[in-house]
């Protein structure tokens, strides 16, 4: 993203770090919401039952995205001993990319309808661009925290779809490897080896799925 800034584009620059801190912000409120509704405050005593962006941003994870285009949220703290349900984990892992699937069919679809009724202003290159970016970005959250790799939410929940023998076998490699092999890759990424393009094209993919305007 700095090339933004080297290039003179600080309006750019500005609506796509905006749109990245809310789709950070509610892919870990998402976290925390479910996990309240399965009995544990852990999340919510720690203040993080917010959309308020200052309570999930990292700084340093921030000034990754700045940086280099990959950063993170402080994860949300959660006490597995707490949860009043064996499906709790899955459920909480998976609120985090279902809540920016859902953010991203509000955005576009919000965004479509005030098109239909005659919203002028939305017609406009900047709305339609801000619309269409928090929509793409949040696609990508999703997308991308779904591999099961290293500490990514996917981690979580593929064991709940293998068998109990392979899911054990998943378990102690990505446990040993997987936070390695993840960093690999977005070093690999970040220096042009494009090992995420299918992230960005599934997403892609999805975007006529998520219009019903």
């Amino acid at each position: 993203m700095t090339q933004l800034l080297y290039q003179g584009q600080y309006v750019l620059f500005l609506l796509i770090l905006v749109a990245l801190v809310v789709s950070l912000s509610f892919h870990e409120f998402g976290h925390a919401y479910v996990a309240k509704r399965f009995g544990d405050d852990t999340a919510e005593q720690a203040g993080r039952l917010t959309i308020n962006p200052l309570a999930h941003i990292d700084p340093m994870g921030l000034l990754m995205v700045v940086l280099v285009g990959f950063g993170y949220a402080k994860p949300v703290p959660t006490n597995p001993g707490k949860f009043t349900s064996r499906w709790a984990d899955l459920l909480v892992s998976a609120a985090g990319p279902a809540m920016n699937l859902i953010v991203a069919v509000v955005t576009l679809n919000v965004y479509l309808f005030g098109l239909r009724v005659g919203w002028v202003g939305l017609a406009e290159p900047g709305p339609r661009f801000f619309f269409l970016l928090l929509t793409q970005i949040n696609l990508l959250l999703m997308v991308f925290n779904l591999i099961p790799l290293g500490a990514l939410d996917g981690h979580y929940i593929l064991p709940y779809l293998l068998p109990r023998r392979a899911a054990r076998q998943y378990r102690y490699w990505n446990d040993r490897y997987g936070n390695t092999v993840l960093l690999g890759l977005v070093a690999a990424s970040i220096l042009g080896v494009p090992i995420f393009k299918n992230v960005f094209v599934i997403s892609q993919l999805l975007l006529p799925f998520i219009a019903f305007v």
